[in-house]
Order: structure tokens, then C-alpha cells, then sequence
């Protein structure tokens, strides 16, 4: 097959070295890590990608995208003549851990919690960078990831009112939660095995000790990507979308994308 990767910049090592060993070919394309901070923004670059992709001469067997929902990022992109596909994730920290029940396992209680990666602290930290710009990524998503950026009113069509103050009161506590929790000061480092001779582990510990916050380390896995690169799109794990069709949100821990 001939494939094109679209990813965001903090999965570059892992994307190379997964693209390396793949049987397909693989173009290969990053957006910068700051654009997340926008995700309409981040979206429309997304589609505007996509779109390129398509318009150039190479035909492809199908456009693969290194996002999981990433804040209603991916919510909404199409192609017209290839398959999209992504890994059922709600954000990059499932992606870097391996799989969602290890991201559930390890953040359903706090789904904000701040992490890291190489990815992340390679593209966004230097030697003498200002003290506020820290390793470690404050997630930001937990009420799109909870809510699904729904209002009162859709809840409301859907659901009926009563059910519809129950969701918005109930959630959105949870929310306020999750950000608030002054007990939780965890910040969490994802070590990749593959690159854990870089040495940014131990630069994230002594970022967290300084900061006064608890240190975890987790182990990462690249299972996610290697499989995306390489073709191996179990319906379990990715959302694979016919040509014509968008990405849904379905904002739950199963299935997180559906196509519509």
C-alpha cells in the first residue's frame, strides 16, 4: 500500500522509527505541537491537509492521521476519494501508552492530569527556556472528552430536559473536579522504552521534584503507531472512514470515533 501519515510533531520519533520497519510506503507530514491550542484552528489545518493530499498526483490507499480526538480536533475531517484512518483515542497520552484501557487504567480518575513524553519535551523545551515553560502537557480536554463540547439545548433534543440537567450538572461536576483536585498533584512522564537513553525522564523528575509535584513514570508502547504505519487496522483499535464519510465523536471509552 501507499500510505500518508499526517501526525502531530510530538509523535515524530516514534512515527520514523515505526515507518522504518513498515512493509507499506509511507509519506510522512508533522504539524507543529502548538497547534493544538486551538482546535478549530487545529481542525481546519487538519482538512486543509487532507485536501492537499488529495489534489496531488500520487493517489493513496488511504490518508492516516496520528490525532486521537485531541479536543474536537479531528471531529468533522473527511477526504472525498480515500479512507481516513485514526486510533480510536481521545488524545495523544492513549497513543503514547499503547492503548485506551491503559489510559483508562491509569487517568479515568483525573483525565487532566498533566503528562510527558520525549515527543513533548524534545519539540517544546530547550536548555535556559523560561521557568513556565514546563515538560509537562496540562491535557485541557476533559470537558470536550466528558460533555462532547454539547449544549444544554442539544442534550436536551436528545435526551429530554430532565435527563439533560441531570448529564450537564452530574459531568460537568466531574469536570470542576478533575481541574480542581488540589490533593492530586501528579505530573506523569510516558517513557517509551525505545527512547529512554535520550535522558528526558530524568529531566522531567527533577522539573516535577522542583515544582513540588509527585513524579510518576509510566511505560509507554508503540504498538499504536506501528500498527497504524504498517497497515495493521484492527477495528478495535481504529476507526477506519470510507470516502465521503467524516469522523464522529462518540465520547465514551470504547469505541471514542464512529464515522458518519
Amino acid at each position: 500500500m501507499i500510505l500518508k501519515l499526517i501526525a502531530c510533531e510530538v509523535f515524530y520519533r516514534e512515527a520514523c522509527l515505526s515507518i522504518a520497519t513498515s512493509p507499506h510506503r509511507v509519506d510522512v507530514e508533522f504539524t507543529e505541537k502548538g497547534a493544538h491550542n486551538d482546535s478549530a484552528k487545529l481542525r481546519a489545518l487538519l482538512q486543509e491537509k487532507i485536501d492537499a493530499a488529495e489534489a496531488a498526483p500520487q493517489p493513496w490507499d488511504a490518508i492516516l492521521l496520528g490525532f486521537g480526538l485531541c479536543g474536537n480536533s479531528t471531529v468533522g475531517l473527511a477526504a472525498r476519494k480515500s479512507r481516513l484512518v485514526i486510533p480510536r483515542a481521545h488524545d495523544c497520552c492513549t497513543i503514547f501508552l499503547g492503548s485506551r484501557e491503559k489510559f483508562r487504567e491509569h487517568f479515568k480518575d483525573n483525565p487532566s492530569l498533566p503528562f510527558s513524553s520525549v515527543g513533548y519535551a524534545e519539540r517544546g523545551w530547550t536548555e535556559g527556556s523560561p521557568a513556565e515553560h514546563s515538560f509537562f502537557h496540562e491535557p485541557g480536554t476533559t470537558t470536550n472528552f466528558l460533555l462532547g463540547d454539547k449544549t444544554w439545548e442539544q442534550y436536551g433534543e436528545q435526551y429530554g430536559e430532565e435527563n439533560a440537567r441531570y448529564i450537564m450538572e452530574t459531568l460537568g461536576a466531574s469536570v470542576d473536579h478533575s481541574l480542581t483536585d488540589q490533593k492530586d498533584n501528579r505530573v506523569v512522564f510516558i517513557q517509551v522504552p525505545e527512547f529512554s537513553h535520550l535522558g528526558y525522564a530524568e529531566r522531567a523528575r527533577a522539573e516535577a521534584e522542583a515544582s513540588g509535584r509527585k513524579y510518576v513514570e509510566l511505560p509507554g508502547d508503540m504498538r499504536l503507531v506501528r500498527k497504524l504505519v504498517h497497515g495493521e487496522w484492527d477495528p478495535e483499535e481504529f476507526l477506519v472512514v470510507q470516502p465521503g464519510r467524516k469522523i464522529v465523536g462518540v465520547y465514551d471509552w470504547d469505541r471514542v470515533v464512529t464515522e458518519g
